[in-house]
Parts: structure tokens; C-alpha cells; sequence
């Protein structure tokens, strides 16, 4: 169940940006404390698209973190 009415949305929206250039696990659960992450991408090309705007530099700053 989601707590804000555009949570869902977010997910699915970058679920099927990001799709094509990785893996992408919407609400994965963490195995060493009950936690899960909203959206986890693992990409498998060498780099993204320069169209998908900020969204592609996100993803390179949470990479590299």
C-alpha cells in the first residue's frame, strides 16, 4: 500500500525509463534488517542516454556514491 498518491506512479514511470538499460526491482527488500529500497536499478550498459535529462545524472551520482 502506498502512503502518497503519486508513489506508485514514480515507481512505474521509472520502472519503464529505466528498464532498457538495466535491472530494475521496484520495493526490493534489504536481507540483513527489515528495510526495502522503492526503486533499485543496476544497469547493464557502460552509459545512459544523454535524453533522459537530470534523470541521467541522478544515476550517475548514485553510482558513484
Amino acid at each position: 500500500m502506498t502512503r502518497f498518491i503519486y508513489d506508485q506512479f514514480n515507481k512505474d514511470y521509472l520502472e519503464t525509463l529505466l528498464t532498457p538499460y538495466g535491472e530494475v526491482q521496484v520495493a526490493k527488500q534489504l536481507s540483513d534488517e527489515i528495510r526495502e529500497i522503492d526503486l533499485y536499478f543496476n544497469p547493464t550498459v557502460a552509459t545512459l542516454p544523454q535524453e533522459l535529462g537530470i534523470l541521467e545524472k541522478l544515476v550517475i551520482v548514485c553510482l558513484n556514491f
